[in-house]
Protein backbone atom coordinates (compact mmCIF):
# COMPACT_ATOMS: atom_id res chain seq x y z
CA UNK A 1 0.00 0.00 0.00
CA UNK A 2 1.25 3.24 -0.88
CA UNK A 3 1.97 6.48 1.67
CA UNK A 4 -0.84 8.07 -0.18
CA UNK A 5 -3.14 5.05 0.49
CA UNK A 6 -2.48 4.86 3.98
CA UNK A 7 -3.11 8.56 4.50
CA UNK A 8 -6.50 8.04 2.78
CA UNK A 9 -7.11 5.19 4.69
CA UNK A 10 -6.34 6.44 7.99
CA UNK A 11 -8.52 9.84 7.14
CA UNK A 12 -11.21 7.11 6.64
CA UNK A 13 -11.05 5.23 9.74
CA UNK A 14 -11.29 9.29 11.17
CA UNK A 15 -14.12 10.31 9.68
CA UNK A 16 -15.70 7.16 10.04
CA UNK A 17 -15.64 6.93 14.21
CA UNK A 18 -15.74 10.95 14.08
CA UNK A 19 -19.55 10.22 12.41
CA UNK A 20 -20.07 7.05 14.90
CA UNK A 21 -19.52 8.95 17.81
CA UNK A 22 -21.97 12.20 16.92
CA UNK A 23 -24.73 9.30 15.86
CA UNK A 24 -24.62 7.40 19.28
CA UNK A 25 -24.55 10.77 21.12
CA UNK A 26 -27.75 12.10 19.13
CA UNK A 27 -29.29 8.50 19.97
CA UNK A 28 -28.03 8.67 23.99
CA UNK A 29 -30.13 12.15 23.88
CA UNK A 30 -33.50 11.08 22.26
CA UNK A 31 -32.99 7.45 23.76
CA UNK A 32 -36.44 6.81 26.02
CA UNK A 33 -35.09 3.23 27.48
CA UNK A 34 -32.61 3.03 30.47
CA UNK A 35 -31.39 -0.19 29.23
CA UNK A 36 -30.76 1.02 25.45
CA UNK A 37 -28.54 4.06 27.01
CA UNK A 38 -26.63 2.73 29.05
CA UNK A 39 -25.65 -0.34 26.50
CA UNK A 40 -24.80 2.86 24.03
CA UNK A 41 -22.75 4.19 26.85
CA UNK A 42 -20.68 1.40 26.96
CA UNK A 43 -19.76 0.97 23.13
CA UNK A 44 -19.06 4.92 23.34
CA UNK A 45 -16.83 4.02 25.96
CA UNK A 46 -15.31 1.50 24.28
CA UNK A 47 -14.72 3.11 21.00
CA UNK A 48 -13.33 6.14 23.57
CA UNK A 49 -10.78 3.31 25.06
CA UNK A 50 -10.06 1.74 21.18
CA UNK A 51 -8.59 4.97 20.00
CA UNK A 52 -6.59 5.63 23.02
CA UNK A 53 -5.42 2.21 22.81
CA UNK A 54 -4.41 3.01 18.84
CA UNK A 55 -2.19 6.18 19.97
CA UNK A 56 -0.58 4.28 22.42
CA UNK A 57 -2.17 6.02 25.35
CA UNK A 58 -3.34 4.42 28.60
CA UNK A 59 -7.35 4.56 28.72
CA UNK A 60 -8.70 6.15 32.15
CA UNK A 61 -11.93 5.94 33.62
CA UNK A 62 -14.53 8.43 32.26
CA UNK A 63 -16.76 10.60 33.65
CA UNK A 64 -19.79 7.69 31.78
CA UNK A 65 -18.23 5.16 34.03
CA UNK A 66 -21.09 4.19 36.57
CA UNK A 67 -18.69 1.90 38.49
CA UNK A 68 -17.41 4.93 40.21
CA UNK A 69 -18.24 5.90 43.31
CA UNK A 70 -19.56 9.45 44.14
CA UNK A 71 -21.89 11.50 45.71
CA UNK A 72 -24.75 11.01 43.48
CA UNK A 73 -26.54 8.26 41.83
CA UNK A 74 -28.07 8.39 38.54
CA UNK A 75 -30.94 6.93 38.10
CA UNK A 76 -33.06 8.03 35.54
CA UNK A 77 -32.71 11.09 33.03
CA UNK A 78 -32.99 14.32 34.67
CA UNK A 79 -32.62 12.82 38.59
CA UNK A 80 -29.73 12.51 40.68
CA UNK A 81 -29.66 10.49 43.97
CA UNK A 82 -27.54 12.15 46.76
CA UNK A 83 -26.07 9.11 48.74
CA UNK A 84 -26.71 9.91 52.04
CA UNK A 85 -23.33 8.28 53.94
CA UNK A 86 -21.43 10.71 51.46
CA UNK A 87 -23.43 13.59 51.87
CA UNK A 88 -23.13 13.66 55.40
CA UNK A 89 -19.83 13.32 54.93
CA UNK A 90 -20.06 16.34 52.57
CA UNK A 91 -22.20 18.19 55.63
CA UNK A 92 -19.54 18.07 58.05
CA UNK A 93 -16.51 18.57 56.26
CA UNK A 94 -17.73 21.86 54.20
CA UNK A 95 -18.95 24.43 56.76
CA UNK A 96 -18.14 27.50 54.90
CA UNK A 97 -16.53 28.37 51.01
CA UNK A 98 -13.17 27.50 52.76
CA UNK A 99 -13.71 24.36 53.57
CA UNK A 100 -15.11 23.78 50.18
CA UNK A 101 -12.28 25.03 48.43
CA UNK A 102 -9.93 23.10 50.55
CA UNK A 103 -12.10 20.13 49.29
CA UNK A 104 -12.12 20.98 45.69
CA UNK A 105 -8.75 20.95 45.36
CA UNK A 106 -8.29 17.84 46.54
CA UNK A 107 -10.96 16.17 44.19
CA UNK A 108 -10.34 14.23 40.83
CA UNK A 109 -12.31 15.67 37.80
CA UNK A 110 -14.65 12.34 38.17
CA UNK A 111 -15.84 13.87 41.09
CA UNK A 112 -16.19 17.55 40.92
CA UNK A 113 -19.62 17.42 39.77
CA UNK A 114 -20.91 15.62 43.25
CA UNK A 115 -18.83 17.93 45.72
CA UNK A 116 -19.82 20.67 43.84
CA UNK A 117 -23.49 20.21 44.35
CA UNK A 118 -23.02 18.72 48.08
CA UNK A 119 -21.10 21.68 48.85
CA UNK A 120 -23.97 23.78 47.25
CA UNK A 121 -26.42 22.60 49.53
CA UNK A 122 -24.46 22.36 52.48
CA UNK A 123 -23.61 26.89 52.03
CA UNK A 124 -27.16 27.42 51.45
CA UNK A 125 -26.63 28.42 47.82
CA UNK A 126 -29.05 29.66 45.57
CA UNK A 127 -27.72 29.53 42.30
CA UNK A 128 -23.93 27.73 40.85
CA UNK A 129 -22.28 29.68 38.03
CA UNK A 130 -19.64 27.84 36.05
CA UNK A 131 -18.05 30.52 33.66
CA UNK A 132 -15.07 29.49 31.25
CA UNK A 133 -12.27 31.85 30.59
CA UNK A 134 -9.41 31.77 28.44
CA UNK A 135 -7.48 29.93 30.61
CA UNK A 136 -9.63 28.45 33.45
CA UNK A 137 -12.81 28.03 34.61
CA UNK A 138 -14.25 29.81 37.21
CA UNK A 139 -17.24 28.31 39.66
CA UNK A 140 -18.81 30.96 41.84
CA UNK A 141 -22.30 30.46 44.52
CA UNK A 142 -24.75 32.90 45.06
CA UNK A 143 -25.77 33.29 48.60
CA UNK A 144 -27.72 35.49 50.05
CA UNK A 145 -27.81 37.47 46.91
CA UNK A 146 -24.46 37.97 46.36
CA UNK A 147 -22.47 36.08 44.03
CA UNK A 148 -18.80 34.49 45.49
CA UNK A 149 -15.83 33.05 44.21
CA UNK A 150 -15.64 29.49 45.22
CA UNK A 151 -12.90 27.39 42.96
CA UNK A 152 -11.15 27.95 39.39
CA UNK A 153 -11.28 24.55 37.26
CA UNK A 154 -8.39 24.38 34.79
CA UNK A 155 -9.94 24.31 31.65
CA UNK A 156 -9.22 20.69 30.15
CA UNK A 157 -11.31 19.25 32.81
CA UNK A 158 -14.90 21.59 32.06
CA UNK A 159 -16.03 19.40 29.15
CA UNK A 160 -16.50 16.06 31.60
CA UNK A 161 -17.98 18.65 33.99
CA UNK A 162 -20.59 20.69 31.24
CA UNK A 163 -21.09 16.86 29.28
CA UNK A 164 -22.08 14.92 32.38
CA UNK A 165 -24.71 17.83 33.69
CA UNK A 166 -25.92 18.57 30.24
CA UNK A 167 -26.46 14.70 30.25
CA UNK A 168 -28.56 14.44 33.53
CA UNK A 169 -30.55 17.45 33.00
CA UNK A 170 -31.95 16.27 29.35
CA UNK A 171 -29.63 18.65 27.75
CA UNK A 172 -27.73 17.86 23.85
CA UNK A 173 -24.27 17.46 24.16
CA UNK A 174 -23.64 17.84 20.67
CA UNK A 175 -24.96 21.35 20.60
CA UNK A 176 -22.16 24.11 21.59
CA UNK A 177 -23.35 27.07 20.08
CA UNK A 178 -27.09 27.60 21.03
CA UNK A 179 -28.88 28.19 24.66
CA UNK A 180 -30.38 25.61 26.22
CA UNK A 181 -32.85 25.04 29.21
CA UNK A 182 -33.16 21.72 31.53
CA UNK A 183 -34.37 20.52 34.51
CA UNK A 184 -33.14 18.18 36.99
CA UNK A 185 -33.59 16.80 40.90
CA UNK A 186 -31.13 16.43 43.34
CA UNK A 187 -33.19 13.46 45.27
CA UNK A 188 -31.98 12.92 48.89
CA UNK A 189 -33.32 11.33 51.54
CA UNK A 190 -35.23 13.80 53.57
CA UNK A 191 -36.07 16.46 50.44
CA UNK A 192 -35.82 16.24 46.73
CA UNK A 193 -33.81 19.69 45.30
CA UNK A 194 -35.49 20.89 41.62
CA UNK A 195 -32.67 22.35 39.94
CA UNK A 196 -33.06 24.42 36.71
CA UNK A 197 -30.27 24.56 34.05
CA UNK A 198 -29.03 27.12 31.62
CA UNK A 199 -26.78 27.06 28.96
CA UNK A 200 -25.27 29.88 26.97
CA UNK A 201 -22.98 30.03 24.50
CA UNK A 202 -20.13 32.82 24.90
CA UNK A 203 -16.32 33.52 23.80
CA UNK A 204 -14.54 30.88 25.73
CA UNK A 205 -17.02 27.89 25.69
CA UNK A 206 -20.37 27.45 27.69
CA UNK A 207 -21.54 28.72 30.43
CA UNK A 208 -24.03 27.26 32.62
CA UNK A 209 -26.20 28.77 35.69
CA UNK A 210 -28.03 26.12 37.88
CA UNK A 211 -30.65 27.52 40.36
CA UNK A 212 -31.55 25.28 43.09
CA UNK A 213 -34.58 25.50 44.60
CA UNK A 214 -34.36 24.03 48.00
CA UNK A 215 -37.72 23.47 49.85
CA UNK A 216 -36.44 24.14 53.32
CA UNK A 217 -35.14 27.56 52.26
CA UNK A 218 -38.92 28.67 51.55
CA UNK A 219 -40.35 30.83 53.89
CA UNK A 220 -43.59 29.30 54.90
CA UNK A 221 -45.19 31.64 57.56
CA UNK A 222 -46.22 35.22 57.01
CA UNK A 223 -44.15 36.03 60.10
CA UNK A 224 -41.09 34.91 58.48
CA UNK A 225 -40.98 37.64 55.94
CA UNK A 226 -39.90 40.34 58.34
CA UNK A 227 -42.98 42.43 58.12
CA UNK A 228 -43.32 44.93 60.67
CA UNK A 229 -46.07 44.30 63.56
CA UNK A 230 -48.48 46.91 62.46
CA UNK A 231 -48.02 45.80 58.29
CA UNK A 232 -48.74 42.24 59.06
CA UNK A 233 -52.06 42.80 60.71
CA UNK A 234 -53.01 45.04 57.32
CA UNK A 235 -52.00 41.93 55.46
CA UNK A 236 -53.46 39.10 57.37
CA UNK A 237 -57.23 41.41 57.31
CA UNK A 238 -56.85 42.02 53.73
CA UNK A 239 -56.09 38.11 53.10
CA UNK A 240 -58.98 37.36 55.27
CA UNK A 241 -61.34 39.33 52.09
CA UNK A 242 -63.00 36.63 49.35
CA UNK A 243 -62.86 39.39 46.52
CA UNK A 244 -59.88 41.51 45.09
CA UNK A 245 -56.52 41.67 43.83
CA UNK A 246 -52.78 41.90 46.31
CA UNK A 247 -50.26 43.18 44.23
CA UNK A 248 -46.45 42.98 44.93
CA UNK A 249 -43.91 45.10 43.38
CA UNK A 250 -40.31 45.07 43.06
CA UNK A 251 -37.09 43.94 40.65
CA UNK A 252 -36.23 40.12 40.13
CA UNK A 253 -34.55 38.56 43.26
CA UNK A 254 -36.32 41.06 45.82
CA UNK A 255 -38.38 37.65 47.37
CA UNK A 256 -42.02 38.35 45.70
CA UNK A 257 -42.05 34.65 45.13
CA UNK A 258 -41.43 34.24 48.35
CA UNK A 259 -44.36 36.82 49.39
CA UNK A 260 -46.82 35.38 47.37
CA UNK A 261 -46.38 31.60 48.43
CA UNK A 262 -46.82 32.82 51.89
CA UNK A 263 -49.93 34.44 51.52
CA UNK A 264 -51.20 30.94 49.97
CA UNK A 265 -50.21 29.31 52.74
CA UNK A 266 -52.00 31.17 54.76
CA UNK A 267 -55.06 30.69 52.70
CA UNK A 268 -55.08 27.18 51.80
CA UNK A 269 -57.95 25.63 53.67
CA UNK A 270 -59.56 22.35 52.72
CA UNK A 271 -62.55 24.59 52.10
CA UNK A 272 -60.55 26.89 49.48
CA UNK A 273 -60.20 25.93 45.64
CA UNK A 274 -56.64 27.40 44.89
CA UNK A 275 -55.26 27.27 41.53
CA UNK A 276 -51.89 29.27 40.09
CA UNK A 277 -50.30 29.74 36.57
CA UNK A 278 -46.08 30.00 37.62
CA UNK A 279 -43.20 31.01 35.05
CA UNK A 280 -42.30 28.40 36.03
CA UNK A 281 -43.26 26.19 39.33
CA UNK A 282 -40.64 27.09 41.79
CA UNK A 283 -42.00 25.13 44.98
CA UNK A 284 -44.82 22.56 44.79
CA UNK A 285 -47.03 23.18 48.34
CA UNK A 286 -49.74 20.51 49.11
CA UNK A 287 -53.48 20.91 48.55
CA UNK A 288 -52.84 23.60 45.60
CA UNK A 289 -53.76 23.25 41.96
CA UNK A 290 -50.47 24.82 40.73
CA UNK A 291 -49.61 24.86 36.37
CA UNK A 292 -46.90 26.16 34.59
CA UNK A 293 -46.88 28.58 31.27
CA UNK A 294 -45.75 27.34 27.60
CA UNK A 295 -45.79 29.56 24.98
CA UNK A 296 -45.06 27.14 22.44
CA UNK A 297 -48.30 25.35 23.19
CA UNK A 298 -50.08 28.69 23.66
CA UNK A 299 -50.58 28.20 27.20
CA UNK A 300 -49.53 31.85 27.86
CA UNK A 301 -50.63 33.73 31.27
CA UNK A 302 -53.33 35.25 29.81
CA UNK A 303 -54.94 32.24 28.14
CA UNK A 304 -54.19 30.84 31.10
CA UNK A 305 -56.47 32.57 33.07
CA UNK A 306 -58.93 32.96 31.07
CA UNK A 307 -59.28 29.00 31.65
CA UNK A 308 -58.51 29.38 35.31
CA UNK A 309 -61.31 31.28 35.59
CA UNK A 310 -63.55 28.89 34.47
CA UNK A 311 -62.32 26.25 37.21
CA UNK A 312 -64.23 27.47 40.35
CA UNK A 313 -61.36 29.18 42.47
CA UNK A 314 -61.38 30.61 45.33
CA UNK A 315 -57.86 32.11 45.05
CA UNK A 316 -55.90 32.82 41.98
CA UNK A 317 -52.40 33.12 41.93
CA UNK A 318 -50.85 34.91 38.50
CA UNK A 319 -46.65 34.83 38.50
CA UNK A 320 -46.37 37.90 36.89
CA UNK A 321 -48.72 40.69 35.10
CA UNK A 322 -46.76 41.69 32.07
CA UNK A 323 -49.43 42.93 29.67
CA UNK A 324 -52.23 44.32 28.70
CA UNK A 325 -54.30 41.40 28.13
CA UNK A 326 -53.70 39.67 31.77
CA UNK A 327 -53.62 42.63 33.80
CA UNK A 328 -57.53 43.21 32.64
CA UNK A 329 -58.32 39.26 33.34
CA UNK A 330 -56.60 39.47 36.62
CA UNK A 331 -58.72 42.58 37.32
CA UNK A 332 -61.95 41.52 36.13
CA UNK A 333 -61.58 38.34 38.18
CA UNK A 334 -60.90 40.23 41.70
CA UNK A 335 -64.00 42.30 40.50
CA UNK A 336 -66.26 39.00 40.09
CA UNK A 337 -65.89 36.79 43.47
CA UNK A 338 -62.17 36.01 43.55
CA UNK A 339 -59.29 36.58 45.47
CA UNK A 340 -56.22 37.36 43.11
CA UNK A 341 -52.27 37.11 44.01
CA UNK A 342 -49.59 38.87 41.24
CA UNK A 343 -46.73 40.87 40.96
CA UNK A 344 -45.56 43.53 38.93
CA UNK A 345 -42.18 45.36 38.44
CA UNK A 346 -42.39 48.60 39.60
CA UNK A 347 -39.74 50.44 42.11
CA UNK A 348 -42.45 51.23 44.72
CA UNK A 349 -45.59 50.59 45.64
CA UNK A 350 -46.65 54.14 44.66
CA UNK A 351 -45.69 52.71 40.82
CA UNK A 352 -48.12 49.82 40.87
CA UNK A 353 -51.23 51.86 39.48
CA UNK A 354 -49.35 53.97 36.67
CA UNK A 355 -48.00 50.63 35.58
CA UNK A 356 -50.97 48.59 35.19
CA UNK A 357 -52.17 52.08 33.62
CA UNK A 358 -49.31 51.61 31.48
CA UNK A 359 -50.21 48.48 30.39
CA UNK A 360 -53.54 49.13 29.71
CA UNK A 361 -55.99 48.57 32.35
CA UNK A 362 -58.63 51.25 32.74
CA UNK A 363 -58.81 53.30 36.15
CA UNK A 364 -62.39 52.69 36.66
CA UNK A 365 -61.25 49.06 37.36
CA UNK A 366 -58.34 49.32 38.74
CA UNK A 367 -59.64 51.32 41.70
CA UNK A 368 -62.15 48.99 42.82
CA UNK A 369 -60.24 45.55 41.77
CA UNK A 370 -57.31 46.05 44.01
CA UNK A 371 -57.18 45.64 47.65
CA UNK A 372 -53.37 46.55 48.24
CA UNK A 373 -50.49 47.38 46.89
CA UNK A 374 -47.01 46.88 48.28
CA UNK A 375 -42.98 47.04 47.16
CA UNK A 376 -40.33 45.02 48.65
CA UNK A 377 -36.79 44.30 48.74
CA UNK A 378 -34.12 41.52 50.44
CA UNK A 379 -31.33 42.99 53.03
CA UNK A 380 -28.77 40.43 54.12
CA UNK A 381 -28.95 40.07 58.25
CA UNK A 382 -25.59 40.49 59.81
CA UNK A 383 -23.56 37.81 60.59
CA UNK A 384 -24.66 37.12 64.98
CA UNK A 385 -21.34 35.67 65.55
CA UNK A 386 -18.90 38.75 64.56
CA UNK A 387 -21.50 41.26 63.96
CA UNK A 388 -19.42 44.75 65.54
CA UNK A 389 -20.95 47.85 67.79
CA UNK A 390 -19.42 50.78 66.43
CA UNK A 391 -20.35 54.35 67.06
CA UNK A 392 -23.07 56.19 64.81
CA UNK A 393 -21.27 59.34 62.88
CA UNK A 394 -22.87 62.92 62.65
CA UNK A 395 -23.69 62.44 58.96
CA UNK A 396 -25.36 58.57 59.41
CA UNK A 397 -27.48 59.79 62.19
CA UNK A 398 -28.42 62.98 60.14
CA UNK A 399 -29.79 61.20 57.34
CA UNK A 400 -32.11 58.31 59.66
CA UNK A 401 -33.53 61.27 61.69
CA UNK A 402 -34.47 63.10 58.65
CA UNK A 403 -36.06 59.85 57.12
CA UNK A 404 -37.75 58.94 60.40
CA UNK A 405 -38.66 62.27 62.27
CA UNK A 406 -42.27 61.30 61.74
CA UNK A 407 -41.56 57.82 62.99
CA UNK A 408 -39.62 57.29 65.58
CA UNK A 409 -37.12 59.37 67.46
CA UNK A 410 -33.29 58.03 67.30
CA UNK A 411 -31.42 58.38 70.70
CA UNK A 412 -29.28 55.45 70.12
CA UNK A 413 -24.84 56.34 70.05
CA UNK A 414 -24.51 53.78 68.79
CA UNK A 415 -25.74 50.79 66.07
CA UNK A 416 -23.85 47.44 64.39
CA UNK A 417 -21.84 47.13 61.15
CA UNK A 418 -20.24 43.98 59.73
CA UNK A 419 -17.02 42.63 59.96
CA UNK A 420 -16.89 38.73 58.74
CA UNK A 421 -15.69 34.95 60.18
CA UNK A 422 -15.67 31.88 59.01
CA UNK A 423 -19.32 30.92 60.06
CA UNK A 424 -20.30 33.88 57.48
CA UNK A 425 -17.79 32.67 54.56
CA UNK A 426 -16.25 36.49 56.11
CA UNK A 427 -18.73 38.18 54.28
CA UNK A 428 -20.24 39.38 57.61
CA UNK A 429 -23.84 38.62 56.86
CA UNK A 430 -26.05 35.22 57.13
CA UNK A 431 -29.68 35.00 55.81
CA UNK A 432 -32.26 37.65 54.30
CA UNK A 433 -35.21 39.48 55.50
CA UNK A 434 -37.26 41.45 53.59
CA UNK A 435 -38.09 45.54 54.07
CA UNK A 436 -41.46 46.32 52.43
CA UNK A 437 -44.02 48.82 51.91
CA UNK A 438 -47.61 48.79 51.22
CA UNK A 439 -50.94 50.81 51.46
CA UNK A 440 -54.87 49.63 51.23
CA UNK A 441 -57.18 51.34 48.37
CA UNK A 442 -59.53 53.09 50.64
CA UNK A 443 -61.49 55.67 48.83
CA UNK A 444 -58.69 58.43 48.90
CA UNK A 445 -56.63 56.77 47.27
CA UNK A 446 -59.88 55.24 44.38
CA UNK A 447 -60.74 58.62 43.87
CA UNK A 448 -56.90 59.76 42.88
CA UNK A 449 -56.86 56.72 40.77
CA UNK A 450 -59.88 57.36 38.40
CA UNK A 451 -57.63 60.89 37.81
CA UNK A 452 -54.51 58.62 36.38
CA UNK A 453 -52.13 60.23 38.51
CA UNK A 454 -48.54 60.30 38.00
CA UNK A 455 -46.84 58.33 40.53
CA UNK A 456 -45.51 61.26 42.87
CA UNK A 457 -49.14 62.15 43.36
CA UNK A 458 -49.78 58.71 44.72
CA UNK A 459 -46.74 58.82 46.90
CA UNK A 460 -47.33 62.27 48.22
CA UNK A 461 -50.99 61.13 48.99
CA UNK A 462 -50.12 57.55 50.55
CA UNK A 463 -46.79 59.04 52.32
CA UNK A 464 -49.46 61.59 53.98
CA UNK A 465 -51.43 58.97 55.22
CA UNK A 466 -49.18 56.88 57.04
CA UNK A 467 -47.20 54.74 54.78
CA UNK A 468 -43.54 53.80 56.11
CA UNK A 469 -41.68 53.08 53.24
CA UNK A 470 -38.95 51.09 51.95
CA UNK A 471 -36.61 52.79 53.16
CA UNK A 472 -37.69 53.56 56.27
CA UNK A 473 -38.16 50.08 57.45
CA UNK A 474 -34.90 49.44 56.21
CA UNK A 475 -33.57 51.84 58.85
CA UNK A 476 -35.48 50.81 61.76
CA UNK A 477 -34.20 47.40 61.10
CA UNK A 478 -30.52 48.90 61.50
CA UNK A 479 -31.37 50.48 64.79
CA UNK A 480 -32.51 46.89 65.45
CA UNK A 481 -29.39 45.33 64.49
CA UNK A 482 -30.92 43.27 62.59
CA UNK A 483 -28.48 44.68 59.08
CA UNK A 484 -26.44 47.79 58.59
CA UNK A 485 -26.53 50.84 56.78
CA UNK A 486 -23.85 49.66 53.81
CA UNK A 487 -26.30 47.03 52.88
CA UNK A 488 -29.42 49.49 53.32
CA UNK A 489 -27.03 51.30 50.48
CA UNK A 490 -26.59 48.31 48.25
CA UNK A 491 -29.64 47.51 47.99
CA UNK A 492 -31.79 51.30 47.89
CA UNK A 493 -28.54 52.94 46.36
CA UNK A 494 -29.39 55.58 49.26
Amino acid sequence: MSQGDKSTCLIFNILFTLILEILMIDCLINMPSQERKTNLEKRLKEIRQRELKEKGIKPEKTPLDSSQKTLIKETKLGVVELKEERTSNTEKEVKNLADLKNRMSKTATTEAVEIMFGGAVSVKASDIHLEPGEKSVGLRFRIDGVLQNVFDFEKKAYPAILNRIKLTAGLKINIHDAPQDGRLTLKGKEVDIEVRVSVLPGAYGESMVMRLLDPRALKKDLEELGMRSELLEEIKKQLKKTTGAILTTGPTGSGKTTTLYAFLNFVNKPGIKIITIEDPIEYHIKGISQTQVEPEKGYSFASGLRSIVRQDPDVILVGEIRDAETSEIAMHAALTGHLVFSTLHTNDAAGTIPRLIDLGAKPQIIAPAINLAMAQRLVRKLCQECKKKVEISAEEIKKMRESLKNIKKIDKESIFKATGCKRCNFTGYQGRIGIFEAFPIDQEVEKLILKSPAISEIRELIIKKGMMTVLQDGYLKVLDGITDLAEIERILGS
